[in-house]
């Protein structure tokens, strides 16, 4: 859906580009623009709920950050501009061609954008029923949402249960249990047991992995889903899991799914998750840092990867600083 993002001095991204493809698994050192570029998709998505200024009747600070947005077909021909007072405040959006007649369409489906950070404490702690829910930004109502499903989206519920069970095979049976005061909460039964396990009692791992699985199981999913630390708490060998759940969002087709592609764009830290992108460095985005400043660069763009990946591991590559993407080192009084 989005092609790609320009910023111009929008925090530590005084003048970088960004191409988004289907699936981008983005990863650097803190402060180079990860959060950034998801903050960006989030103020799309706010202020496309205003009426677009004319960009050329409109009085535009040209010394202030901004961000202009690309679109994938059908909306090929649309550029929106976002044009900030600070890097805390955009106020205005700029539509071009500012008469536009596939705007409302594109308006749409960038309503549909969301993005996640999820908080396992949250998510371990009874939630009262919503009917209707959506999931909430830190998954604190995951119960709720899965306790709608079973009600309204069968299919979706049990999808996401007998992948839970697959990937937890300790345990038998996943359960929503009803809590005083109109409260649902997540619950397992372990194998050989007879009690149950409450959310409270799951590990932050287990926890991030269901909200993602989740993710990757509703029935009316977003266009866009932004997720922050994807390997958040999970251990090593269950990330290709999460990195496969999030492939059948963005592309279905794949594995035999009937709807539209959902854009992802996932960040993380971890030299495990990368590796598993060895074979498609096409949806790595390394944020790169020098000074006060950042930029964006896609793996597959670099000239010398295959003699790198000869080698070793793509993680090891990139936790060495090879690739860049890494915090800055200090000299030490002696070196400089």
């Amino acid at each position: 859906m989005i092609a790609s993002v320009a910023f111009r001095r929008f925090k530590a991204l005084r003048n970088a580009q960004v191409r988004l493809t289907p699936f981008n698994l983005v990863l650097g050192p803190n402060g180079s623009g990860k959060t950034s570029l998801i903050e960006a998709l989030q103020h799309l998505r706010t202020l496309s709920q205003l009426e677009p200024m004319d960009p050329i009747t409109a009085h535009v600070t040209e010394d202030g950050p901004s961000m202009v947005f690309q679109f994938t077909a059908p909306f090929e021909r649309l550029q929106v501009r976002l044009a900030c007072v600070d890097s805390n405040r955009c106020d205005a959006i700029h539509l071009t061609p500012p008469d536009a007649p596939d705007w409302p369409a594109l308006k749409a489906e960038i309503e549909r954008i969301r993005s996640f950070a999820f908080d396992p404490e949250a998510m371990a702690s009874p939630t009262p029923l919503q009917p209707g829910a959506e999931l909430a930004a830190d998954g604190a109502n995951l119960a709720a949402v899965l306790a709608d499903w079973r009600e309204t989206a069968r299919a979706a519920y049990d999808a996401f249960v007998a992948e839970a069970l697959r990937l937890f095979p300790e345990y038998t049976k996943f359960e929503l249990q009803s809590r005083p005061g109109h409260h649902v909460a997540l619950a397992f039964t372990l194998l050989g047991e007879v009690g149950v396990v409450s959310g409270e009692d799951l590990s932050q791992g287990t926890l991030h992995t269901l909200a993602v699985l989740a993710l990757a199981s509703m029935p009316q999913p977003p266009s866009v889903v932004c997720l922050e630390e994807l390997d958040h708490g999970v251990h090593p060998r269950t990330l290709r899991e999460l990195r496969d759940a999030l492939y059948r969002l963005a592309y279905p087709e794949s594995v035999g799914l009937k709807r539209p592609a959902v854009q992802v764009v996932a960040t993380t830290h971890s030299p495990y998750l990368l590796d598993l992108f060895r074979e498609h460095p096409e949806d790595v985005v390394i944020t790169q840092k020098h000074g006060r400043e950042a930029h964006f660069e896609r793996l597959s763009d670099r000239s010398d990867l295959d003699q790198l990946l000869e080698e070793g591991s793509l993680g090891d590559i990139w936790f060495s600083g090879i690739l860049g993407g890494v915090p800055e080192e200090r000299n030490s009084p002696q070196e400089s």
